[in-house]
Formats: C-alpha cells, sequence, structure tokens
C-alpha cells in the first residue's frame, strides 16, 4: 500500500506540483511586436520587480533623443550581463528607458529587447519607442534607433555604460 502512495505522488503530484512552481515566475517572453513587448512590461511590472541599471538613480541627467532626464530598467538577464561585465547582452535581455522632459514629466519609454534571430544586422534588437499616452510611435528595426545605436555596436549597441 505504501508503494502505491509513493508511486501516486511521484506520477501525478510531482509533476503537478512543478507545473505549479513553473506558472508563478516570470511570464513567457513576448514575441517582437510592440503590443507584445508593452503587454509583457505591463504584466511583470518592471517597474516594482526590475532593477535600475547599476549605478544610475531615477531621473539621472540625459539628452535627446531621449528626454534631458531618464529613468533605466533592466530585467534580471540583462542586469547578470552589466553586473558580470558581459560583452553583450544575452537574448532576452529587455532595457526599458523612461524618457522625462526637464519638468519631471514622462514623455515617452523607450525598449530596447534581444530576441534570437530577430535582426542579426544589429545583434536581434527590436527597438520600440511608447509615447506616454500609450501610443506606440515607432517599433521593429527603427532606422533612427539603429544608426544612433551602431556608434556603440562594439557595446552591443547599449550606449548605457559604454
Amino acid at each position: 500500500m505504501r508503494s502505491l502512495r509513493i508511486r501516486f505522488w511521484l506520477l501525478l503530484v510531482v509533476p503537478l506540483l512543478a507545473v505549479a512552481v513553473a506558472a508563478c515566475g516570470e511570464p513567457e517572453l513576448p514575441d517582437t511586436t510592440g503590443d507584445a513587448v508593452i503587454a509583457y512590461l505591463e504584466e511583470v511590472d518592471y517597474q516594482e520587480s526590475w532593477d535600475l541599471w547599476p549605478g544610475l538613480g531615477e531621473k539621472f541627467p540625459g539628452e535627446e533623443p531621449h528626454g534631458m532626464l531618464l529613468t533605466t530598467y533592466v530585467n534580471p538577464a540583462a542586469l547578470e550581463a552589466v553586473n558580470s561585465n558581459a560583452s553583450a547582452m544575452p537574448i532576452g535581455a529587455i532595457i526599458v528607458k523612461e524618457n522625462f522632459t526637464p519638468e519631471g514629466v514622462l514623455a515617452a519609454t523607450t525598449v530596447m529587447y534581444k530576441q534570437s534571430g530577430y535582426n542579426p544586422e544589429h545583434n536581434d534588437w527590436f527597438w520600440l519607442k511608447v509615447l506616454a499616452d500609450g501610443t506606440i510611435e515607432r517599433q521593429g528595426k527603427v532606422d533612427g534607433c539603429q544608426n544612433c545605436h551602431g556608434d556603440v555596436k562594439d557595446n552591443d549597441y547599449v550606449w548605457t555604460g559604454a
């Protein structure tokens, strides 16, 4: 009888617990569309659950095209790369930069999301700019983003920390 209980536990309960634990973790990474990335960022509540870029606080001085004040969040994959001085961000890295006016009013949010095979010519980065009202202004393989960040392609197209 005891072996039946153990077998039941191993065959039924353990897999159910594994599924439950997996469901409590981060949601699956989004596809490379602005709507999917925005939904993902809302689901993970990045402002509460992710770290700021190490060494930078909220509303640090910035410059155009992003804004005079910036706050940069990184997901765990990006944070690990920054903290380990990796030469490139891993697939799945997400960098969210909130862009503020000199008065501290949110103007836009810009996102870099590294997705395998998405954009090999630019290290697989997907770019997104969302205005403060939620309107997607630009998304995808954005020429302006790629060209400007191309100046730091040896730093994996990432200006912060270059």
